[in-house]
């Protein structure tokens, strides 16, 4: 779904939206570092955000502490009940604002929103949730996470169209109005397929892929689309969201990207060395890729 004052926007070509990751010790200064140098360099960057740490403390400071939802697939999730949604979003407008900030510090003019914001964001809630817990399976009905359903980039494109780093916190909107927690990784791909940008680079705290967690040897350097599915037998834990939010970004659903056309390839890498977004889009970390042929390389 794309905005109707914006029908054929193209990004320009070497748009790059990047993915901080929220988790406890991620740093995101030298990325930040990056992402200024290529604005002077007339390269623009779009920033989506997480906010699992800031999340957790907020919580564990006023009582409410959050706990995490296992799928039977594998698959990790931030109990969201009400509470929980109201510290969300308290927190990741926390985040929001010290990326603003941070960026402002480096020269670089920013502007935070989050995917409620233009309605930037259309999420549907999932009615049920099923949780492992000890064994057993339970349905879990009061949460206020959802899967992304649309993308209405008009108001994306306007602040990169005056020169503005958007900064966008991971929130979504039901048809209804209604905010919703989804998940940051998955977020930064609709958003990046539906500008139709380059690359969609995913930082985080571990050098990429790994076949063999956690031992960085057996770092997987290129996955084509074909392979997601055996790269996902390799992923642990968090990884294998950020594996989908990958193949997602490159073949989106019709929802997100009428003609299925997506990102040139979508990079996860670490956010712990110097220059970690240089290094992703020169060839770091691991590369995922439409065809096994692809230059990977910028």
């Amino acid at each position: 779904m794309t905005d109707s004052n914006y029908p054929n926007a193209d990004a320009p070509a070497s748009l790059c939206v990047l993915k901080l990751g929220g988790a406890e010790g991620v740093e995101h200064g030298p990325a930040l570092d990056d992402v200024a140098a290529r604005v002077r360099a007339g390269e623009p960057t779009v920033i989506v955000h997480g906010g699992s740490a800031e999340a957790n403390r907020l919580a564990r400071d006023v009582g409410h502490p959050a706990t995490v939802l296992r799928s039977p697939s594998g698959h990790e999730s931030r109990h969201t009940d009400p509470r929980t949604l109201e510290l969300f979003v308290m927190a990741t407008a926390l985040v929001n604002r010290r990326i603003v900030g941070e960026l402002r510090r480096r020269g670089v003019s920013a502007v935070g929103l989050s995917g409620l914001d233009g309605g930037t964001l259309l999420g549907r809630r999932k009615a049920a949730i099923r949780d492992v817990r000890n064994g057993r399976v339970r349905i879990v009905r009061d949460d206020w996470s959802g899967s992304i359903e649309g993308v209405e980039p008009g108001a994306v494109h306007a602040l990169l169209a005056a020169g503005y780093v958007p900064v966008l916190a991971p929130l979504a909107m039901t048809e209804s109005g209604e905010p919703l927690n989804v998940d940051g990784d998955r977020a930064a791909a609709a958003i990046a397929a539906a500008l139709r940008a380059e690359s969609l680079v995913l930082l985080t705290g571990v050098p990429g892929l790994m076949e063999r967690f956690p031992d960085p040897a057996s770092l997987i350097r290129t996955v084509p689309l074909a392979e997601v599915d055996a790269a996902l037998e390799s992923a642990q834990g968090r990884m294998k969201r950020k594996v989908l939010a990958a193949s997602e970004a490159l073949r989106p659903s019709q929802t997100i990207s009428r003609d299925g056309l997506g990102v040139r390839r979508a990079v996860i890498a670490s956010a712990s060395i110097p220059e970690p977004l240089v290094a992703a889009l020169g060839g770091g970390g691991t590369q995922f890729i439409e065809h096994a042929a692809q230059e990977v390389n910028a």
